[in-house]
């Protein structure tokens, strides 16, 4: 039996080092449509190794990935969503020579998967012996191999010589069979649904290494090749003579189970750990799924049983979503996935949201965005200085080099921000995409209320051209107190907001701003915010006038009751002068969830009129706004001083 406590008990920088295929997978959007005919795809980060990395990151472990992507915008993509993750990847290597892999797949139906893997001398099969480094191996606990990585001459040398480290620095090895007949030559390169071909030449090449591994994991069909019997269980018996390690066997929707000794003659004489039972939408990447969760439990020397029972239900939230890496859950998925026995899923509104809210973001402590999303009162602007509207977006390219400029004055990386539109805002809107920055964008018609949107009611579609880091921003004039026919238009309006922005994957903002006809005390925001709560609604967030220092506990107290994952609180400026900004600056200083502020007319009406009045150059509009921006940034920075 395999000692886990000879592996597990030194400190190390890692707990598992995954080396295999990482690639990019390109997921159809049109359900039930043959491959040929579908007309758009979701990209996601894919290979089976790439996955599991991705999935125990996800789940804590410390993971490192080892394998290599081409020197191109998708291999740029990989590293990115593993980095995003918190898995290492300072040994991917970056090549020239090849480009990364790509697999498109389709989802005809529950049992039809088609495949198309574009692997013809791509990069993560360029891996070599000299890409190998003992170190790293060492670092580890455990070390992953996928078995496509033994399919050609030198991932097969490189593979071997991981092995052979691991063996000589007491690092667990662990063999993912990852069987696909296609990428052994074995069927027509259009065919990579296929899941089993008996081939004496891969089974013979396959039990040439599995001795070297102490827990390998199969389905029924690569189990199967690898004991070169079609026969289940004669093909166990088999592997069992060359190899004393942990079997683990993976049934789908039927569960698991575990060999760690002899090798009964049938199912009937094996514990079955069941699998979690929903409704599939598709089976591909359960079984990597499967492995991050028994992994993320293994390596933390927990039971066989808490291992199975997790990786069973890390398998089923994932065929019950659309992709495989993104779809991995987070410990809080898992659990109240298993506490509240969810045959449907993708139909579970709390699940669903937890996936969004539990997984690894950006974090923003701090944000100094300028706001110049407005768009009426830019066009009073132009048409008071008889400047055409198009003006308008060269002006807002001027805002971004404004940012710019005090970004890297102040050293602000990572707490800088923008809201602009795509009305006159989208070419500052491309050049600020990419710069690491917090981008939001306004979604509501101005000054309307009840609340409309600017494209229309289909906001979702609107969505779908957006880059996912930006953030839907939308303002809604809206009190307590209104009518109630009114309101409640209105919080239909920002509930199917919310519910395309939980599909969309987009983070949310609300802006507060209650009409001027209603009267105004210091609770009136904090009663609005809790109507939007009570409602279901649960932006990550919120931009509010300055609340008082007496407010602002009970906001803070509001949203750690209702919402512990809202990322946090921007103050508006409304035109008001620095005096009563510095005021409210100071005020929420003494809040928990205030992260900074979104201004924008205090920072750009002066010198926007100058300009269309062609009083001021582009530089001096520049450095006018950016001094505006910088004087803000310092007098928020002075307040949180004196406050601390």
């Amino acid at each position: 039996m395999l000692d886990k406590n000879c592996y597990l008990k030194k400190d190390r920088k890692f707990d598992l080092i995954c080396l295999g295929r990482l690639a990019v997978d390109l997921y159809s959007q049109q359900i039930g449509a043959p491959l040929e005919e579908v007309s758009s795809f979701a990209k996601y980060l894919g290979g089976s190794s790439g996955n599991v990395a991705f999935g125990t990151a996800r789940l804590g472990l410390k993971t490192a990935m080892l394998s290599c992507v081409g020197d191109d915008q998708m291999g740029s993509f990989l590293l990115n969503s593993l980095s995003k993750e918190g898995c290492d990847v300072s040994q991917i290597k970056k090549t020239k020579e090849h480009l990364t892999a790509i697999t498109l797949l389709g989802i005809k139906d529950k049992n039809t998967f088609p495949l198309l893997f574009y692997r013809e001398n791509c990069a993560d099969m360029s891996l070599t012996e000299n890409d190998i480094d003992e170190n790293f191996i060492a670092s580890s606990h455990s070390l992953a191999i996928t078995g496509t990585h033994f399919s050609q001459k030198n991932v097969y040398k490189a593979s071997l010589k991981a092995l052979d480290y691991a063996q000589k620095n007491d690092v667990l090895k662990i063999l993912d069979i990852d069987y696909r007949p296609v990428l052994w030559g074995l069927t027509n390169k259009s065919d990579g649904e296929t899941r089993f071909i008996a081939n004496n030449n891969v089974t013979e090449h396959l039990q040439s290494i599995a001795p070297l591994f102490d827990l390998i994991v199969g389905t029924e069909e690569e189990f199967c090749i690898l004991g070169g019997n079609e026969n289940l269980f004669e093909s166990l018996k088999l592997i069992r003579n060359i190899n004393n390690g942990i079997f683990v066997l993976k049934l789908g929707e039927k569960g698991c189970t575990i060999f760690e000794n002899k090798i009964p003659n049938s199912f009937a004489e094996c514990e079955i750990y069941e699998g979690v039972k929903v409704d599939i939408l598709n089976v591909l990447g359960a079984g990597d799924a499967f492995l991050s969760g028994f992994l993320a439990n293994f390596l933390r020397n927990k039971d066989l049983k808490t291992c199975c029972h997790i990786a069973n239900a890390c398998g089923a939230l994932v065929v019950s979503r659309h992709s495989c890496a993104p779809a991995m859950p987070t410990w809080k998925e898992i659990n109240y996935f298993l506490n509240h026995k969810i045959l449907k899923p993708s139909l579970d509104v709390e699940l669903n949201r937890l996936h969004r809210v539990t997984i690894a973001k950006q974090k923003w402590d701090e944000l100094f965005i300028f706001a110049f999303d407005h768009r009426i009162q830019f066009m009073e602007l132009a048409h008071n200085a008889n400047q055409p509207e198009v003006k308008i977006s060269e002006l807002k390219k001027l805002f971004v080099s404004a940012v710019i400029e005090t970004e890297s004055e102040l050293n602000l990386q990572g707490k800088i921000g923008i809201l602009a539109d795509d009305q006159f805002g989208q070419e500052a809107l491309n050049l600020a995409t990419g710069r690491g920055w917090w981008i939001g964008r306004p979604v509501e018609l101005s000054l309307s209320n009840p609340l409309q949107f600017e494209k229309g009611s289909s906001i979702g579609s609107h969505l779908l051209s957006w880059p996912k880091d930006h953030i839907i921003k939308c303002l809604i004039q809206y009190h307590p107190d209104d009518e109630v026919q009114n309101r409640i238009k209105q919080e239909k309006r920002l509930l199917s907001l919310y519910h395309a922005a939980q599909i969309s994957g987009h983070d949310l903002l609300i802006e507060i701003i209650p009409p001027k006809i209603f009267p105004h005390a210091q609770d009136t925001v904090y009663r609005s915010m809790k109507n939007l709560y009570n409602l279901g609604i649960f932006p990550e967030w919120w931009k509010l006038e300055q609340p008082s220092i007496e407010i602002w506990p009970f906001i803070d107290e509001l949203i750690a009751k209702k919402d512990s994952y809202c990322r946090g609180v921007v103050l508006l400026g409304l035109n008001e002068p620095l005096t009563v900004i510095s005021k409210g600056f100071k005020a929420a200083h003494h809040s928990k969830t205030c992260r900074g502020f979104a201004i924008g007319r205090t920072i750009f009406y002066e010198a926007s009129k100058q300009w269309f009045n062609n009083e001021i150059s582009n530089r001096e509009v520049i450095k006018k706004t950016g001094d505006i921006f910088k004087n803000l940034i310092q007098i928020w920075q002075n307040e949180k001083r004196n406050t601390i």
